[in-house]
Formats: structure tokens, sequence, C-alpha cells
């Protein structure tokens, strides 16, 4: 019904979404209230608000917390999430390309943010602005961009606060046909007194990893307290040499996102095991840590015997960061919780370990708790009926590891823009959007505008 318009569009949704990927806008929360999460954020949000007032929206900065796009009358609101906020992306990570600075090639565009999540929300804003220009709906149609999803959510809890919420929408930042349930994400952090036998440790460093990305790469710098001794370097871990008796190892992994931390090599747990190898060390920390479970990607034992899974999945955990800071070493870790389960049950589970040390220090944040919407309910049933109607498909609703902004109101869920089978390029190197399928989102995004709205 709405296909031609979009079509009309192609050009102007990946000059729009390569003008936006050129803002390296890697979230950084600061003290300043002209841009809490810092200039390039600020900067982002700004271009697209004005991109959006020319093509004839109603906009609102709300407090450079968060903005958003607008058409429409009527008292209901039908809302669509999504963030302009990424993930870091360095060159030297080996981006074929530079990551903020658009590409296209083989059918693709590249660049931080393409799929996850610029380049929906571009093709959300086209597929408001088709059904706008075409047709008449009897409520209003808000597009949310928040600038802090990958690392707080405090765009969205301010939003919160101080706007109108919607009744009724969808976050295109997943996967099709449409995410009807979302694990439970919690982060905790493990800190303890700890050195090693024979060595300082000078530093840690994890290029300041995400929590939410499986680390490749990490570092510690060590520094001989008596005779230095030779150590060899494997397939995981290269030993340099910064002095007669100071040395640095590092590891290098493979990222991915920490809801599929199997797609990832993580560079922490090389290190470490490196580190039980070839240091002694006083006490069993470390031992346990990798004895127990702590670095396994699914279920660690430190939590059970059994596996803890539902529908939605296994337990999943990604030690995310490593530091050392006054004596104490500390290890953050993301899990991604079955739905059914009590995130304050799985807390518990691993406050427990304080019984072997009882001065290790236990915190959780970045609290999420789980979505579940069931799979016949109207707005599951609809969002999936249109995607298998403009596609051919016959799919069904799924469950993910992942977190998305569908989870901050009731009567939402994820919807899009990876199709079934596509390779999951959120937070990868050389991330991308295939282009056919990005112009074939905004057509999905306006069916679905157009039947919750009308």
């Amino acid at each position: 019904m709405f296909d031609e318009k979009i079509d009309e569009y192609k050009d102007e949704i990946l000059n729009t979404l390569s003008d936006l990927i050129k803002y390296p806008s890697v979230s950084e929360e600061s003290d300043n209230p002209e841009a809490p999460f810092g200039e390039n954020c600020n900067n982002v949000l700004n271009a697209f608000l004005n991109k959006a007032a020319s093509l004839g929206f109603r906009t609102k900065n709300v407090d450079n917390y968060c903005g958003y796009v607008e058409f429409g009358d009527g008292p209901e609101l039908v809302g669509i999430v999504g963030h302009l906020d990424v993930v870091p992306a360095l060159e030297e990570d080996g981006w074929t390309t530079p990551p903020f600075e658009p590409s296209i090639r083989d059918g693709k565009l590249y660049g931080r943010g393409s799929i996850d999540d610029k380049g929906p929300v571009v093709a959300s804003l086209y597929a408001m602005k088709t059904i706008m220009d075409t047709t008449n709906v009897n409520k209003r149609v808000r597009l949310f961009v928040g600038l802090n999803e990958e690392k707080g959510w405090k765009c969205i809890n301010h939003y919160k606060e101080v706007e109108e919420w919607p009744s009724i929408g969808f976050s295109p930042d997943a996967n099709f046909p449409a995410i009807y349930a979302e694990k439970g994400i919690m982060s905790l952090s493990l800190k303890r007194p700890f050195k090693l036998n024979d060595v300082e440790i000078v530093s840690t460093d994890c290029k300041q990893n995400a929590i939410n990305v499986v680390p490749k790469y990490a570092s510690i710098t060590l520094r001989f307290t008596g005779e230095p001794r030779q150590l060899e370097d494997t397939d995981k871990v290269k030993v340099i040499s910064l002095s007669s008796q100071t040395i640095k190892l590092e590891s290098h992994g493979t990222a991915s996102h920490a809801s599929h931390p199997e797609l990832g090599d993580n560079a922490i747990k090389n290190l470490v095991e490196y580190l039980l190898i070839n240091f002694s060390h006083p006490d069993t920390y470390l031992f346990d840590l990798i004895n127990k479970g702590f670095f396994d990607i699914y279920s660690p034992v430190i939590l059970s015997d059994s596996k803890i899974e539902d529908e939605s999945g296994m337990l999943s955990s990604n030690v995310a960061d490593m530091s050392y800071e006054n004596g104490f070493l500390t290890f953050k870790t993301n899990l991604r919780v079955p739905v059914t389960y009590s995130l304050d049950d799985i807390y518990g589970r691993y406050f427990k370990f304080k019984d072997l040390y009882p001065d290790l220090e236990i915190e959780k944040f970045g609290i999420q708790e789980p979505l579940y919407v069931e799979k016949d309910s109207y707005l599951v049933k609809t969002l999936v009926d249109i995607f298998n109607k403009k596609t051919g498909s016959n799919e069904e609703p799924i469950a993910i590891g992942g977190g998305t902004y569908a989870r901050a109101f009731k009567n939402f869920v994820s919807y899009g823009a990876n199709f079934p089978g596509d390779q999951d390029m959120c937070h990868q190197v050389d991330e991308f959007v295939y282009i056919d399928k990005l112009i074939t989102s905004a057509k999905i995004y306006a069916e679905a505008i157009y039947e919750l709205s009308k």
C-alpha cells in the first residue's frame, strides 16, 4: 500500500543514515546539562531533529537527554522507540573502512550504527513520513530517540519522568518477525584483594570495553619483584617486554554482543587462564572463579549444578571488564537471565560465593527486568502478520537475550530490523545493514504504523 512512496525515498533514506553515522555518538555521561551524554550525542540528536523538522514533523528536544518527532492527532499515542548512541569502534580493531565514515559496497551500507540503531530509526522516520503524507490516522504517532541506550538508559528514564507515555508500540532494535520475550539483564561487580607471587600487578587495560560487549582486548602489566623469567607467547596471549623487570601480557579475542557470547572469544578469559598457568598465587581466588564457571558463557556452575533455561534460552554470562587498583582485583560481568527466573534469585546465588571469600565485595547494577508479551496478543499477532505478508514468510515470534527499549513501556515489543537468518552485526567490526532489507524494513514499519494508529 505504501511501497512505492518508500521506494521514492530510498536515496534520501541512505543519505540521512550516512549523515548520522558520521557522528561518533558513543554515550559519555557528563555534568554538562547542555550535553549530558557528550557533545557527539548532542550533535547527532540535533541533526536528527532538524532533519525531521524539515520533513514536516513536530519535534522536541527533551532536555538534551533525548528527543522525539511526532505527527497525527488524537488522545492516544502510538510509540516507536530507538536510539542514536552507539558502542565504541576503533579503526585498529580491524575495520575495512573507518567506522564513522559510511561506505556502500556489495549492496550493504557500512558504518557504526548502521543496524544498531541508526538505520532502523531512519527507516522508521521515513515510514512515518509516508503515512503522514498519504493517509489520515486517528492517533498521534511519536518516534522517540535516546542517547544512552548502550550504557545506562538514563535518557529513557528521564523521558518517562517528564513526558507522556505511549499506550502501544514497538522498538526497531532487534529482529523480525517480532520479539515477544527478552531476557532479564543484570550486571555484577566482584571485587577482592588479590596478588600474585613474585610479581606486582602494575595495571590492567580493557580499552574501556562496554559491559554489553564480549571484550576483544585485555592486557595486564606486571613487574617482577625478584629474578625475571622468560614467558612464551601463545595463540591467545602475547608477551611484551617493557623493561628488564616489567612485561605486558596482551590478549586478543573476538568481540560480539553480550547476548550472544558464543559468537565471541573473550580476551579477559584468555588472559586469566594464562595467568593461572604461568604464575603461582597465594590463594585460590582466580582458580575458584575458573573452576566454578564464572567465565563460562552459559549457566555458570557457580550458580547451580543444573542448567538455568526456559523458552527464552539459557542463562548467559559475559565477563566484560577486569581492573586492578590499590591491591583490589575487580571483574564485571553482564548476565542475560531467562524470563521465568528472578533476578534477585540469580544475584543471591552469586552472593553465596562470599562463603568462600568473606572479604569479597559483590554489587549489582544495570538492572533491567525481562519483557514478556503473549504470543497471541493483538500487538504480537499484528506485527508478525504484517512481516509475513510483506515478505511471503511464515515466521513465528521469537525470544532473545538482548535488551531493547521495548521493555521500557507496557504493550511494547521489539520489531526488526534484522531479518531471520541474517548475520547479527550489532556491536561487530564492519557493522553493516543490507540496503534492500533496510528499505523493506521501512515498508514493514509503514504498514505497522498504519495498523496500530488507524
